[in-house]
């Protein structure tokens, strides 16, 4: 997008999850990328997958550009949970390429239709079905940099890797391992202390 207006800062927005999502799969092999690192199953290619059929779903059908990719799914015909994890048949390559062909949906729909575009999202409650392509880009903004939050957690616990990019990890400088591991320690400290324990 060249314009520099509103609905281009939205969008770099968006690029901007994207981006941090994909960095996070950067020097994992198979194994860690698909592992699930929370008691409900949270794993990084299942977040990617993930976000590929909201950006379908949300960008295709709510304005009404068919995207066969996500057709079973507005039946419900698929597999309680299956978006939240890659399947051994589904290679790293087949997710990346899934969340690519996402993002032209997505793109395409933004670059052709204006902010106040009308759309109607089928599987939200009836009184809140009508909503605008503005409406959706905040609402999609906010589900991608909410599940790169977890991304951020989850290749945490998995290297110890953290921050927005390779060349920006937002945490304080010249700070090592062992300044994190007193801070991790007067942190545990101060959190038995206030719960009596």
């Amino acid at each position: 997008m060249t314009d520099a207006g509103p609905k281009a800062h939205l969008h770099r927005y968006l690029q901007t999850g994207r981006d941090a999502l994909l960095w996070k799969l950067e020097g994992l092999g198979e194994y860690e990328i698909r592992r699930p690192m929370t008691p409900t199953g949270t794993n990084l290619l299942g977040l990617l997958k993930h976000l590929a059929y909201v950006e379908m779903g949300y960008f295709g059908p709510t304005f009404g550009r068919p995207v066969p990719e996500v057709e079973s799914w507005l039946l419900d015909d698929v597999e309680l949970n299956a978006d939240m994890w890659a399947t051994a048949d589904e290679s790293r390559e087949d997710v990346l390429a899934l969340y690519r062909r996402a993002w032209a949906v997505t793109d395409a729909t933004v670059e052709e239709l204006p902010l106040d575009a009308a759309g109607s999202v089928p599987w939200w409650h009836p009184d809140r079905q009508a909503v605008t392509l503005h409406q959706i880009l905040v609402h999609v903004i906010a589900e991608t940099h909410r599940h790169a939050g977890h991304a951020d957690i989850v290749r945490e616990l998995i290297d110890g890797t953290s921050g927005l990019r390779a060349d920006n990890d937002n945490l304080p400088p010249g700070v090592d391992a062992d300044w994190w591991a007193d801070y991790r320690d007067r942190l545990e400290t101060t959190a038995r202390q206030v719960a009596g324990g």
